[in-house]
């Protein structure tokens, strides 16, 4: 039985899967491509064919436009298996964002699997983390140290909420990213007891509706921008993370300028960005996560693609697995970026990633 590491490599283009002939999240344009979720750091245009799940393709099509997403798409359901080049494929639920998966895969008796990003926790706008059995698991690890431990994100839009209804007469802006923490942090608002109106920098409103439209509802959203500055005051304003500090803000009633990441955990990142209301609430597995996925998992060995490795590697050391860090390059962290949106009021569209 062969060990993964002689039929998955890694290679300028990214991660490669050698008798299936593809990559997995290339960063670079190639021939085949498997696509673990539609964040510009994983999905780059210009691929000639492309895999993943029906709600990744049309999250890619909304976001690059028609035919940039790929020019030959195969869309696949969880579970659902697929054989290239005598590789047993499939995808399975990573608990990301909507229609993220992770990538199984099957070659002469040995299996590898590789996460795309992922979390743990109960998430309303998408299928939860399924852990998968296998003798490589490659993981991210981009909260890979035992300092970051999320709080309950409940605990966290309720002190949003909480902070609203001290401050009446103000606007409270919460910087999110546009796809997944977004629509999540909507969700997340609604189960609270907000049916309210929820207002929308214009760069967050196009993945809004593809969500709405794959069957997640996010209630009552308008646009910020034809809002009148009196109307706005009490109200909750999503928008890009450098949207919450630009002068797009300041048509805002007297702004308390929130933001929901992970990296809120450190209070000097807070500061740094002039968070008034720092909110911890990710879409990435903190390090508790990461520990019991591998364990659930329970591969002899992990290969870690970007983010804390060593930390994590040591950790998996002590459950007696083999450690490796890939150091693939070109993936980021999209909770601290805007993935191509400006501070603008400009669609998605009009904001398309650069080739």
């Amino acid at each position: 039985m062969p060990h993964p590491d002689t039929w998955l490599k890694v290679l300028p283009d990214g991660l490669y899967c050698e008798p299936g002939g593809f990559f997995i999240d290339p960063v670079n344009p190639v021939d085949r491509a498997v696509i673990t979720h539609a964040h510009a750091d994983h999905a780059r245009p210009g691929h000639a064919n492309v895999l993943a799940t029906a709600e990744t393709l049309a999250i890619m099509d909304v976001r690059m436009g028609e035919g940039r997403s790929g020019r030959a798409q195969q869309a696949v359901g969880y579970g659902e298996v697929v054989t290239q080049g005598g590789v047993r494929l499939w995808l399975q639920p990573a608990g990301h964002v909507l229609g993220s998966a992770q990538v199984a895969m099957e070659w002469q008796g040995s299996r590898a699997v590789v996460s795309g990003d992922y979390k743990r926790v109960a998430d309303p706008t998408c299928l939860p983390f399924e852990p998968i059995a296998c003798d490589v698991f490659v993981t991210e690890a981009t909260f890979g140290l035992p300092v970051f431990r999320h709080p309950p994100p409940a605990g966290e839009v309720a002190r949003l909420i909480d902070s609203v209804r001290l401050f009446p007469e103000r606007t409270h802006v919460v910087g999110c990213y546009a796809l997944g923490k977004c629509q999540r942090l909507i969700r997340l608002i609604r189960e609270a007891g907000w049916d309210g109106p929820l207002y929308l920098h214009g760069a967050l409103m196009s993945v809004c509706r593809a969500y709405e439209a794959m069957g997640v509802p996010l209630g009552d959203l308008r646009p910020a921008t034809v809002a009148a500055k009196a109307e706005l005051a009490g109200a909750i304003v999503l928008a890009p993370p450098s949207a919450i500090a630009d002068r797009w803000a300041r048509r805002l009633a007297d702004p308390v300028t929130c933001l929901a990441s992970g990296w809120m955990r450190v209070r000097q990142r807070a500061k740094a960005k002039g968070v008034e209301l720092p909110l911890v609430i990710s879409d990435h597995a903190d390090w508790d996560e990461l520990c019991r996925t591998l364990i659930d998992v329970d591969a002899p060995e992990i290969w870690v693609t970007h983010g804390r490795e060593e930390a994590l590697i040591h950790a998996a050391a002590g459950q007696g697995r083999r450690g490796r860090a890939l150091r693939l390059v070109g993936y980021g962290d999209e909770e601290e970026g805007e993935d191509g949106a400006k501070a603008t009021d400009a669609p998605a569209s009009e904001t398309a990633l650069p080739a």
